[in-house]
């Protein structure tokens, strides 16, 4: 019985199949297959039993299981009490949002990739929902998203939050909220439900409004004219700058956009744990260097 053993059977069990466990090893899966079959002919017993949904765990590898989290627990502890970052080597997938994108997630890759510079990073930018599913179904290791994620198995670490200013074409007089066009974030985000909401409220069921899920075609549309928006002021700050837009006040403002850093709880990741403490710091730290 070898730890790769072990280490299979978990992912086999955590995913349901051994086609997963396979794309989440980077094995074939007859590798996959022939760790298993192996690991239960030392033991002496069945782990798995085939369902029409893949496969279930069978009452001695559902002891297995639990041994198996250990072990699997005690080696991201050596990792990351004994094991030197710059040795370390794998890939870690990580998931953010476009806001945190446009932000200090360079920084914070600059950061990661000089802590851990073996580590090989695969990045996607999406909008949080979609975001939350990646991760739920172990995706993706580590999201920035529109947070937290209200799942016991995720952990969840507070980053700085983004005010919201309004936004119109610079010099295009006074804002009418039933005749122009309100542009917000993607239809299926918290900051696009919110808005429609209040909008309704105080406006009225004419309220128009649209969505897009690229911020800097948002803000383009907003400079043209076309419509107005509220929006984090520190990504708007390049077109305030070129005078394309300005700021005004239709007399409320949108709460603003809480994010967090998460991740699964089980099994452990220490590049996970580590990544989303590098963003908090990065988080803070961009975040009073753009203060204003």
């Amino acid at each position: 019985m070898t730890f790769e053993q072990l280490k299979t059977f978990y992912w086999v069990a955590r995913l349901g199949g051994f086609r997963r466990a396979s794309e989440q090893l980077s094995l074939s899966q007859p590798a996959i297959s022939t760790r298993v079959s192996t690991l239960e002919s030392e033991l002496g017993v069945v782990l798995f039993e085939r369902t029409p949904k893949g496969v279930a765990l069978t009452k001695s590898g559902t002891m297995l299981l639990g041994y198996a989290e250990q072990m699997l627990f005690v080696q991201e502890e050596i990792v990351k009490r004994v094991a030197n970052p710059s040795k370390i080597e794998g890939l870690f997938r990580i998931g953010s949002s476009e806001t945190i994108a446009q932000a200090w997630l360079p920084e914070f890759l600059k950061a990661f990739s000089n802590e851990y510079p073996r580590v090989n990073i695969d990045l996607t930018v999406d909008i949080s929902g979609n975001l939350r599913n990646s991760l739920l179904q172990q995706d993706i290791d580590l999201a920035f998203l529109m947070g937290p994620v209200s799942e016991f198995t995720v952990e969840n670490v507070d980053l700085p939050k983004f005010d919201l200013h309004w936004y119109k074409a610079k010099g295009s007089g006074p804002v009418d909220l039933q005749a122009i066009p309100v542009i917000s974030y993607a239809a299926k985000t918290r900051p696009y439900r919110e808005l429609m909401a209040e909008l309704s409220r105080r406006i009225g069921p004419n309220v128009r409004i649209y969505s897009s899920a690229s911020l800097s075609a948002s803000l383009q549309m907003i400079a043209a004219g076309i419509a107005v928006g509220p929006y984090p002021q520190a990504l708007a700050s390049g077109l305030l700058s070129l005078g394309r837009i300005e700021e005004f006040d239709p007399g409320f403002q949108p709460s603003p956009l809480a994010f967090t850093a998460s991740y699964l709880g089980e099994p452990r990741s220490v590049l996970a744990e580590r990544g989303a403490e590098i963003a908090r710091e990065i988080a803070h730290s961009w975040g009073k260097d753009n203060a204003g």
